[in-house]
């Protein structure tokens, strides 16, 4: 058996992260989910600024010249259309997991991610225009995003809640899910809304390589996981959570991203074996799906009670680092590379329109 399988059969979703047109076209993502046990996807405007400036969408792109569209409204339409094959390619799954599984994430414009009002009202219109029941809409997990998920939620509009690091950051989407489950509870509506929590993960690594000793190297990020999981187990143990259940509702799901490995001389597999946990989902590229699935490990699923995160973490502290800061640094620099990236998509299509019309 796989190691791909394993992880599947021992309660983790594995998702891909990644998607362009060709391979939708080619069969790739069909692929992945006969033999690799994949059953979801997430984008980001990264992913289909790669995709664009491959020519793979140079067709689409010349048969709306005649349209007008903004830069941003042609990225929608061809985003949409792309995820509508992706989300039909994962409904049977959807189906037969009830809702659990089966899922594709489609991001509103970073522009949004400190407008709550902005933020609500296009996620709720993306959504509609997809028309799919298995589509998450992606929102930041800031300070400005957490209101906007809980209105979001409220309305019934499925969320992945990204841009989370650490798990104080956790505990705040999962609150602003819950505070949106519970309005729709107490209005006679159906509470079971999908949503996942994206934990980032390699950055943390990244971020103190160069301020940490030797023996401290590439082990940050896994030690947050262990308090991110902690964190969400608590969670979903909670008297909160439970009575919600009793209504038919169903508890967030954490989701690990950013799972490829950035240190070239750490295993290329370190954030999926090491994070493996049920009740989880871990989305990664097709670089370290493949890797995984040709030489990856299952080993020990994570401890619910955090096992020695604690003491790792004090580790880090004597060290130097302030985790805290550090976590509310990254969401930020997260935040504004999003923005970078989507304005380098922009410019990508304005480039590419000119070039093919």
């Amino acid at each position: 058996m796989k190691s791909t399988e394993t992880l599947h059969d021992r309660g983790q979703s594995l998702w891909l992260d990644n998607i362009k047109r060709g391979m939708l076209d080619d069969g790739t993502i069909q692929r992945y989910i006969d033999s690799y046990s994949v059953t979801g996807l997430t984008s980001n405007p990264s992913i289909f600024d790669t995709a664009i400036g491959s020519g793979d969408y140079d067709d689409a792109i010349r048969a709306r010249a005649g349209q007008r569209l903004s830069a941003e409204e042609l990225f929608f339409e061809l985003a949409i259309e792309d995820l509508q094959r992706a989300a039909d390619l994962f409904l049977p799954i959807h189906e037969r997991t009830d809702g659990i599984d089966g899922w594709v994430s489609l991001e509103v414009s970073p522009l949004l991610a400190y407008d709550t009002a902005g933020t609500v009202a296009a996620a709720r219109t993306l959504h509609e225009r997809a028309g799919r029941p298995n589509l998450l809409i992606k929102i930041p997990g800031t300070p400005e995003g957490l209101p906007a998920i809980t209105e979001v939620v409220a309305a019934g509009v499925p969320v992945n809640v990204t841009l989370l690091f650490s798990a104080d950051h956790y505990r705040a989407a999962a609150g602003a899910y819950l505070d949106g489950v519970e309005r729709r509870a107490a209005s006679g509506l159906d509470p079971a809304v999908g949503s996942v929590a994206s934990v980032f993960m390699s950055r943390w690594d990244t971020a103190v390589a160069k301020e940490v000793p030797a023996d401290l190297v590439d082990k940050l990020a896994l030690a947050v996981g262990l308090d991110v999981y902690r964190a969400y187990r608590q969670a979903m143990d909670s008297d909160r959570a439970q009575r919600l259940e009793n209504q038919g509702a169903r508890m967030q799901r954490l989701l690990w991203a950013s799972t490829r490995t950035k240190d070239p001389d750490a295993s290329d597999t370190l954030y999926v074996h090491g994070l493996a946990a049920p009740h989880t989902v871990d989305t990664m590229p097709d670089s370290t799906l493949e890797a995984f699935f040709d030489h990856g490990e299952v080993g020990d699923p994570l401890p619910a009670d955090g096992g020695d995160a604690d003491s790792m973490l004090r580790r880090f502290a004597r060290a130097g680092i302030d985790l805290a800061e550090i976590a509310a640094r990254l969401q930020r620099e997260g935040a504004e590379s999003f923005v970078d990236a989507w304005n380098e998509l922009m410019n990508r299509i304005r480039e590419q329109t000119s070039a093919v019309t």
